[in-house]
């Protein structure tokens, strides 16, 4: 038994409250090493005859990667605390693993060896807002959504579509755009609204904050924001802000008061600045977001800006009542500031979503005390490596996803914002070289995904562009011009995620086939009695493949087509077109 395969850590994404009365272990050992793993489990408190009293639970494999097994039981103590540790078994030996190392038999006159839970206290449990997990999110770029009130169009505002997207041009989407367009989202199924920055700035993508407190003229003012957030509540649509924490822009006019005082300036140690005077060339001499003059970082420890960007958090829950804010570059912020963030915007609303932008592992933020979830990237960009770049053979891609899967608590893992692509990235029609079989896959495997999904807007109905600026075109309101054939495939994965609890975000996902050779992947979502499976064919021949279930008996539903079966044969196979999805309830 390769010993130092072996992993556990009472912590993190390996131990931990489930809710207030639950805990979740897992355990990693070498792949295909170990054929049995049993938690031996107690009450540090309950002894007998001077000998230990535990108990076992048998524990299952959940996943496997490239290089582990992956296993997991879910225990609810007497008394809240827990002792244990686990028994290992292969067709060679028995071993048991404690914090303190390996034992040949378990261990029951002294329980220091074991892992130890010392409590499950209430406060301690990770609790994202239980609405979020069955959230659909629609991702806008207000300036590219709709115009609806020209009176508001910067200067040189071009006519809607009429030109590609530059780093520079404004098309003029506003508020009431937006507002214009609301019933169609509906109709799409969407319940969340993630808007990229909507804070005064002088750029179209407003990531470059002038004014924390109002909102670009551009858009519109306070009183249309109040109504928009109204009417999309009115709608049973949620709303969150994207804001920049990390860096202001180059015209915030506290920094603009740096650029003319200087060293007198009493917004000086508002930022990093190296010496004086300031200069931004040939390269600035002060920390910046990247290496953009135009982007000076915020001092976020300086008490005087963490209070102002803590009222910027506060103040927008608080007037006009959003339910959650994205935070940009979350990662170059101090965990200090965000934990302070948490706790403030909370007091006015505990339900509102906190979601970081970060693109590796980010447990240190998810420990209940700063953000809810991170955007899932790693779980997003295995799936664009496999079903659109070949990059990844199927095995390998289902190896990454089940890392991605276990990286974080379940808990934080229901709430994960995923998504196929943004202001930031290709489309991801044009990801898949305008190939819409491919792009139905990735929806289904996005919508039928543990996590919260997004979609960027105007995916829906097949737009196409390359990365920023192609990506930030204006949305196609000509319906002649839309792909209705995909909006309606959207719509009704969208429905299936709501209605179908083993399709959504209820269901367990569990691998069950994924054959290089074919380039075919099965896995199954299971909810109480209630089985989903998902077959994908990513190759560009038509196959047929063995359900390795016995169906006999048992009454069939193909949910993408509402086909019914009844099977006599336990062995059933199924035909995948190229690059086609199958769905199959039973």
């Amino acid at each position: 038994m390769t010993r130092e395969a072996i992993y556990h850590r009472p912590k993190n994404n390996f131990a931990y409250a489930y809710d207030t009365q639950t805990l979740h272990i897992r355990l990693r050992s070498k792949k295909n090493e170990i054929t049995a793993v049993t938690l031996i489990h107690g009450d540090p408190y309950v002894w007998e005859a001077g000998a230990w009293q535990y108990k076992t639970s048998a524990m299952r494999k959940i996943a496997a990667t490239e290089l582990f097994d992956y296993w997991f039981v879910e225990i609810q103590p007497d008394f809240r605390r827990l002792r244990y540790g686990f028994e290992l078994k292969n067709d060679e030996e028995t071993v048991v693993y404690t914090e303190r190392g390996f034992f040949h038999e378990i261990v029951d006159r002294d329980i220091a060896p074991y892992f130890c839970f010392p409590y499950l206290n209430k406060e301690d449990v990770f609790t994202p807002p239980a609405w979020v997990r069955d959230a659909v999110w629609y991702q806008i770029f207000p300036e590219r959504f709709g115009n609806g009130n020209p009176s508001l169009n910067p200067k040189d505002t071009l006519p809607w579509s009429s030109e590609e997207p530059t780093p520079a041009n404004f098309f003029g989407g506003d508020f009431e755009g937006i507002i214009q367009h609301l019933d169609y989202l509906v109709q799409l199924g969407i319940t969340g609204i993630y808007f990229t920055p909507i804070f005064k700035a002088t750029t179209n993508h407003k990531y470059d904050t002038v004014d924390y407190m109002e909102i670009d003229p551009q858009f519109g003012d306070k009183e249309t924001f109040k109504r928009l957030v109204r009417l999309c509540h009115e709608h049973g649509i949620k709303v969150m802000l994207d804001a920049v924490f990390n860096h202001s822009g180059f015209y915030f006019a506290q920094f603009q008061d740096v650029l003319e005082k200087g060293e007198s300036s009493k917004y000086k140690d508002w930022f990093y600045i190296w010496d004086f005077p300031v200069q931004t060339e040939p390269a600035p001499n002060y920390a910046t977001f990247s290496f953009t003059h135009m982007m000076p970082k915020l001092n976020t420890s300086h008490p005087e800006v963490r209070e102002y960007l803590l009222e910027v958090g506060r103040y927008w829950v608080r007037e006009f009542d959003i339910d959650g804010w994205r935070l940009d570059v979350a990662n170059e912020v101090g965990h200090d500031f965000w934990r302070a963030f948490r706790k403030e915007v909370k007091s006015i609303k505990p339900d509102v979503y906190i979601l970081g932008e970060i693109w590796h592992d980010s447990m240190p933020w998810l420990q209940g005390d700063q953000f809810d979830a991170v955007m899932n990237y790693p779980y997003s960009s295995a799936a664009i490596q496999f079903f659109t770049q070949g990059t990844l053979p199927a095995e390998e891609f289902v190896y990454k996803t089940a890392e991605a899967l276990l990286m974080y608590p379940q808990n934080a893992t229901e709430v994960a914002f995923n998504l196929l692509g943004s202001h930031d990235t290709p489309r991801i029609l044009t990801v898949c070289q305008d190939n819409k079989q491919k792009v139905k896959q990735l929806f289904t495997f996005l919508l039928s995904s543990p996590g919260t999904p997004c979609i960027y807007y105007g995916d829906e109905i097949s737009m196409a562009g390359d990365t920023d600026p192609g990506c930030r075109r204006c949305m196609i309101w000509d319906e002649e011009a839309q792909d209705k054939e995909m909006f309606h495939f959207v719509v009704q994965l969208i429905s299936l995620r709501k209605k179908n609890l083993a399709f959504g975000n209820r269901g367990t996902l569990q691998f069950v086939t994924a054959s290089n050779v074919t380039n075919h992947v099965m896995y199954t979502k299971t909810f109480e009695e209630q089985t989903v499976l998902f077959a994908f064919n990513n190759s560009d021949q038509e196959i047929t493949v063995d359900m390795p279930f016995n169906l006999r008996g048992k009454k069939v539903t193909n949910l993408l087509t509402g086909e019914e079966f009844a099977y006599e044969a336990e062995r059933v196979d199924v035909v995948l077109a190229a690059h086609g999805v199958v769905v199959l309830e039973f």
